[in-house]
């Protein structure tokens, strides 16, 4: 039971997901012509399906139809599609990270490697008839990957970035992106006590990166840092608050229900570590692992103005636990 369980913190059930043609990514792939088709849907068993990553498309092939070949019809297809597998502030966060390139690209006058068009989405199976298939929607600083066995839905991994995190010039001055994150992090360091900071500060000096970076699968890392249940009530209810934020972008359902297994099964065994600096503005990188699930943050480059984060699940990673059930109870 225990292991069931852990199996469904990473779905949620959508009835009869994948079989109407009013489905959002059955609907989108019918608006596609045979040549954008050819560049979008691919079988799930293709090897790019369990790549991925958050560089410039300039800087790292992809696979499918980058967003700005699609017409307004389709882009409107796809906005709805993407809608209707995240929660109302996880597209909100997506479409600002995107609106970012746009920033980078007045900043830098690259506009060849900054485009906020330059994001892509593939789809791997047939969803119309298949009961195992996914998609994803990827560029810089972005990496969604759903996957939908027998109507349920893996979220992982999921990767959100931020540069610059705070616009420090011209008419979006000030503007923030990741803040949250951030800030309950950084708030939640600061409210230890010396014994708890010496337990939770295990590094000195930030990472310049994630250390999972963008590997497939991942295993957990080193237990670092102090675990939850040396924290004191208020605390908890931080990291609960921190935890929550990164499952907000999924839908609203899962986001609770996740949250509440977590608690139930694994919530004192979670640890929370830093390295560097303790301030806004200064480098620093935060690592929250459980049995079932890593987080990883660090805001190191560009003078501390740049934001990586990750949600990596340990099993559950592209379907993994979903497909291997299918199989394991499928008679063919």
């Amino acid at each position: 039971m225990k292991k069931y369980i852990l199996w469904l913190f990473c779905i949620i059930v959508f009835p009869s997901f994948g079989q109407s043609d009013s489905d959002p990514v059955v609907a989108f792939l019918k608006s596609l012509n045979v040549a954008q088709l050819e560049k979008t849907q691919f079988p799930f068993e293709t090897e790019t399906r369990q790549n991925w990553h958050f560089l410039p498309a300039s800087m790292w092939e992809r696979p499918g139809i980058q967003i700005g070949k699609l017409n307004s019809s389709q882009s409107k297809l796809f906005h709805t599609m993407l809608k209707s597998h995240l929660s109302l502030s996880g597209y909100e966060k997506t479409i600002r990270i995107i609106d970012l390139e746009n920033v980078l690209a007045e900043l830098s006058g690259n506009t060849h490697m900054r485009d906020s068009k330059k994001y892509h989405v593939a789809i791997y199976g047939y969803p119309k008839k298949d009961a195992v298939w996914g998609w994803s929607f990827e560029g810089h600083h972005i990496s969604l990957n759903f996957t939908v066995v027998d109507d349920k839905v893996s979220y992982t991994p999921r990767f959100f970035g931020a540069s610059p995190a705070i616009i420090k010039s011209g008419t979006r001055k000030g503007e923030r992106t990741l803040a949250t994150e951030q800030d309950l992090a950084l708030e939640l360091i600061n409210q230890l006590n010396e014994v708890q900071k010496a337990k939770a500060i295990f590094r000195e000096k930030a990472f310049r990166d994630n250390v999972s970076s963008n590997f497939s699968t991942v295993t957990p890392l080193e237990t670092v840092g102090i675990s939850v249940s040396e924290l004191t009530d208020n605390q908890q209810q931080m990291i609960s608050e921190l935890i929550f934020e990164y499952l907000s972008a999924m839908p609203e359902e899962l986001a609770k229900m996740r949250m509440e297994n977590l608690k139930k099964e694994e919530f004192g065994n979670i640890h929370f570590g830093w390295a560097g600096e303790t301030e806004i503005g200064k480098p620093h990188y935060y690592r929250i692992q459980g049995k079932t699930f890593l987080v990883e943050f660090d805001n190191t480059q560009e003078n501390a103005n740049h934001i990586h984060s990750v949600w990596r699940d340990f099993d559950g990673d592209f379907g993994r636990d979903l497909i291997k059930e299918h199989y394991k109870n499928s008679h063919h």
